[in-house]
């Protein structure tokens, strides 16, 4: 076995040779992981929206279901779709499992309460600022959602950028059915685990690396949005004056 200085420099050789094995796994973690974050976008930042304005009978209940899907294992998720799409499941006769498609599913449902829940607290403190404004002018919930979420746009590329981060870094779940098959669904955290447990350091390092600089250029991009939001609100609030005088 290679000691750990030689797998950090074959790893890095890996990394800046355009290893092809490498970077087909980084690419197939890309798609899989942006696929699944618009899909549970499209879909929670709608329904989180709608949460933090409506008012109804049990919206209590949904949303303590919500707070405990974010804390839901990523593991059992993985084993839900499992059931839903192995061969005596409902959606068996779809033959998706082992597939692409069952892991931008997993990871879309994983994802789907941190939208939803991220969204709900946004447009609800919004609501708390401007509801009443807006429902003076006629506003319903619907047309109050949708306006109170296009004014939180910017913090909303934020919840895009820590979903896409959650989604990325997904292990359980996509292991489980995706079934980590080479060359057709192994991404960049299930062939870590692999690899390690092989023996084989240098790529596994590589592709930690990867993931690494990966997360962290979100977190540098999530940093910048947020320094230029607040320039942006700061300008805004420094032409005030004069706008109105």
């Amino acid at each position: 076995m290679s000691t750990l200085s030689e797998s950090v420099v074959t790893a890095l050789h890996l990394t800046v040779s355009a290893d092809p094995v490498l970077w087909t796994i980084v690419g197939r973690s890309l798609s899989v992981s942006g696929t699944a974050c618009l899909l549970a976008c499209g879909a929670g930042v709608v329904l989180g929206a709608w949460l933090g304005v409506a008012r109804f009978a049990g919206r209590g209940a949904v949303l303590a279901w919500l707070n405990t899907m974010l804390a839901v294992p990523s593991v059992v998720v993985g084993l839900v779709v499992y059931l839903l799409l192995s061969r005596s499941g409902p959606f068996g006769a779809l033959g998706w499992l082992f597939t692409f498609k069952a892991m931008v599913i997993a990871q879309t449902l994983l994802v789907l309460p941190v939208v939803t829940a991220l969204t709900c607290q946004l447009v609800a403190d919004a609501e708390r600022g401007h509801g009443e404004q807006l429902q003076s002018i006629g506003a319903g919930p619907v047309m109050r959602s949708l306006l109170l979420a296009w004014d939180e746009r910017y913090a909303l590329l934020t919840v895009l950028i820590a979903s896409f981060g959650r989604a990325i870094s997904e292990v359980g779940a996509v292991m489980i059915v995706g079934g980590n098959i080479d060359g057709f669904t192994r991404v960049m955290t299930t062939a870590i685990a692999l690899e390690t447990s092989k023996g084989d350091l240098p790529l596994a390092l590589a592709l930690g690396m990867v993931l690494l600089a990966v997360v962290l250029a979100l977190n540098v991009l999530i940093a910048a949005l947020r320094r230029w939001r607040e320039g942006v609100d700061g300008t805004s609030q420094g032409a005030l004056p004069g706008v109105l005088a």
